[in-house]
C-alpha cells in the first residue's frame, strides 16, 4: 500500500536511583506541567497528546518503563510527514521537565500520588503501550518460482524482482529495514508534492518502486504476484507492463493532486491499477463465466478492504483510487485488442493513445497544481537568511566604530526587516493551512517590533546618547514575548 509516513523520535531515560512508581508519578507531573493531555495510564507508563502545533494536529507521546529505564517516544498523529524536529523537542522537553521535578524528592508525597493514580490505570493502556489464486497454479513450483519468469508469468516476476532489488539496495545503503526515515525515502525518490512540483517530476515514477519497510514490500509483492498470475496471461507482456507503468504514474499524479504534505511510496497504486484492469475484464466474456464470480468476489474484497483500510489515515488512498480508476479505463480500452490478438496494429494504436492520454493528463495536473507549500518553504528559507543578516550586528565587536555600527543597523538590519515584512505579506496570500497564516501574523508582528527597535538603536548611535535605552528595553521585552509566542505555536 502507498503509505504516508509519520515521523517519530524515541529516547531511553535511565531511572538511576528512582523506583518505577516514583518515576511514573514524576513523569506524569512533568507531562501535566507541559500542558499535555494524558490519555491512558498504567503501572508501566502512559500515553499523552501534545497541544495543536504548526506542523500537525498533535503528537502522541508514550512512555514505557522497563526495569531500570524508560523508553520515551513521540510520534505524529494522522498523516503528517514532516515534523520539523517537533518529536525530538517533545522528548527533550519531557526529559528536562522530569529532571527539574526530581529535586527535591518528597518520597511520602510521591507514594501518595501513586496511590491516587492506581484507580486511573487502564487495561487498554497495556495493549497500546506493549501493535490461492483460482487459476495459474501451475506457474508456481515452490517459493522461488514466484521470482522466475515463465511463459504467461513473465513480466510479473521481473517487476517483483526489481522492487525487491531496490529495497535491498536501500537497506545496503543504510536505510532502516523495518521503518525507513522520511529523509531516506525522499533521497531514494518518494513522491512529495513540494519537491515533485519543484522540477523533480521523476518522483512520479521512482516512488512506484520504493517501499516503506519489509512488511510494506511483502504485502505489495504478494498482491502483485496474485494479480499477475491471474491477469498477465490475458494481457500478454507488452500490455501488462504498459498498464502497470501507466496506472502507476496516474496513481502518483492523483496523490500529487490530492495531498500537500504526504510522502508517498509503494507499488500499490500500480497494483490497484492492475486490479482495475482485471475488474474491467471480469465484466466481459473474455474470462470464463464459471471463474468470473469467485474471481470478482476475490478482487472486490481486496479492493474494498484496502480502500476502507485506507480511510483510517496514514495510507495514500488517493494513489489507490487513481490507480484503480485508471486501470478500469485501460482495461476497457484493452478489450478490443484482447478479443483480436492477431491484429498487432490495433494493440499498438490502443497503447499509443493510452500513453499519450496519460502523459497529457500528467502534464496538465503537474503544471496546473499549485505548489503553495513548496513556495512557502522556499520563502521561509529566504526569511531565515534575511533575519540572520539583520541580526549580524550583534556579532560586531564592542569596539567597532560608530560608522560601522550605523552601517550594520541601516543596511543589514532596517533594510532586511523591511524586506521580511514584505516577504511575509506576499506569503500570506498563498493558499496555506490556517495555522501557517496565524504564524505569519505573529512573524509580521515580530519583524515590526525588530524594525522599531533598530530604528531607535540607529538614532541612539547616531546621536551618541543613552536617552533612548528605556525605549529599546521595552521593545526588547515585546520581542521576547513575540518569540515565546512563536515557540508555543511551532
Amino acid at each position: 500500500m502507498a503509505f504516508g509516513f509519520s515521523p517519530n523520535y524515541q529516547e531511553e531515560y535511565l531511572l538511576r536511583n528512582l523506583y518505577k512508581e516514583q518515576f511514573l508519578v514524576i513523569a506524569i507531573d512533568a507531562a501535566k506541567k507541559l500542558e499535555w493531555n494524558i490519555s491512558k495510564v498504567n503501572d508501566k507508563g502512559f500515553i499523552a497528546y501534545t497541544n495543536f502545533s504548526m506542523s500537525s494536529v498533535s503528537e502522541r507521546v508514550s512512555l514505557v518503563i522497563e526495569d531500570s529505564a524508560a523508553l520515551i517516544k513521540s510520534e505524529c498523529v494522522g498523516n503528517q510527514l514532516i515534523d520539523y524536529g517537533k518529536n525530538k523537542r517533545n522528548v527533550n522537553n519531557l526529559v528536562l521537565t522530569v529532571d527539574e521535578l526530581k529535586t527535591p524528592l518528597d518520597l511520602d508525597l510521591l507514594a501518595q500520588k501513586y496511590e491516587e493514580l492506581k484507580p486511573t490505570f487502564s487495561v487498554e493502556g497495556n495493549e497500546v503501550l506493549a501493535k490461492q489464486p483460482l487459476s495459474g497454479k501451475d506457474k508456481f513450483f515452490g517459493f522461488f518460482s514466484i521470482f522466475k519468469p515463465v511463459e504467461g508469468y513473465f513480466v510479473t516476476p521481473i517487476l517483483i524482482n526489481i522492487n525487491i532489488a531496490v529495497f535491498l539496495l536501500m537497506v545496503a545503503s543504510g536505510v532502516n529495514f523495518f521503518l525507513p526515515t522520511t529523509d531516506s525515502l525522499l533521497a531514494w525518490g518518494a513522491n512529495f508534492k513540494p519537491l515533485t512540483l519543484a522540477g523533480e517530476w521523476w518522483r512520479l515514477i521512482t516512488c512506484c518502486f520504493l517501499h516503506i519497510g519489509i512488511l510494506h514490500l511483502l504485502l505489495n509483492m504478494y498482491a502483485l504476484a496474485y494479480i499477475g498470475i491471474l491477469l498477465e496471461p490475458y494481457l500478454g507482456r507488452v500490455k501488462f507492463i504498459s498498464a502497470y507503468m501507466l496506472t502507476g504514474v496516474i496513481s502518483s499524479v492523483a496523490s500529487l493532486w490530492w495531498h500537500d504534505l504526504i510522502i508517498s511510496a509503494g507499488a500499490s497504486g500500480a497494483i490497484f491499477g492492475m486490479y482495475g484492469v482485471f475488474l474491467a475484464l471480469l465484466s466481459t466474456n473474455i474470462i470464463d463465466k464459471a471463474k468470473r464470480k469467485p474471481l470478482l468476489t476475490s478482487i472486490m474484497i481486496f479492493v474494498f478492504y484496502n480502500l476502507a483500510n485506507g480511510m483510517k489515515g496514514g495510507i495514500d488512498n488517493a494513489a489507490h483510487v487513481g490507480g484503480l480508476l485508471s486501470g478500469l479505463v485501460m482495461g476497457f480500452a484493452f478489450i478490443p485488442s484482447i478479443k483480436k490478438p492477431d491484429e498487432r496494429g490495433l494493440k499498438l494504436t490502443i497503447l499509443s493513445l493510452l500513453t499519450i492520454a496519460v502523459i497529457a493528463t500528467s502534464y496538465f495536473v503537474y503544471t496546473k497544481t499549485p505548489n503553495d507549500i513548496g513556495v512557502y518553504d522556499n520563502r521561509m528559507n529566504e526569511f531565515g537568511y534575511l533575519e540572520k543578516q539583520a541580526l549580524s550586528i550583534y556579532g560586531l565587536p564592542q569596539t567597532s566604530p560608530n560608522d560601522t555600527v550605523l552601517y550594520y543597523i541601516r543596511e543589514k538590519g532596517i533594510k532586511n526587516w523591511n524586506k521580511n515584512i514584505e516577504l511575509l505579506d506576499s506569503v500570506d496570500k498563498l493558499n496555506l493551512p490556517d495555522l501557517l497564516h496565524k504564524r505569519d501574523s505573529k512573524l509580521i508582528k515580530y519583524c515590526k517590533l525588530r524594525l522599531k527597535a533598530f530604528e531607535i538603536m540607529y538614532k541612539a548611535v547616531k546621536e551618541n546618547t543613552t536617552q533612548y535605552q528605556d525605549s529599546i528595553n521595552i521593545y526588547n521585552t515585546e520581542i521576547k514575548k513575540a518569540l515565546d509566542s512563536l515557540k508555543v505555536s511551532s
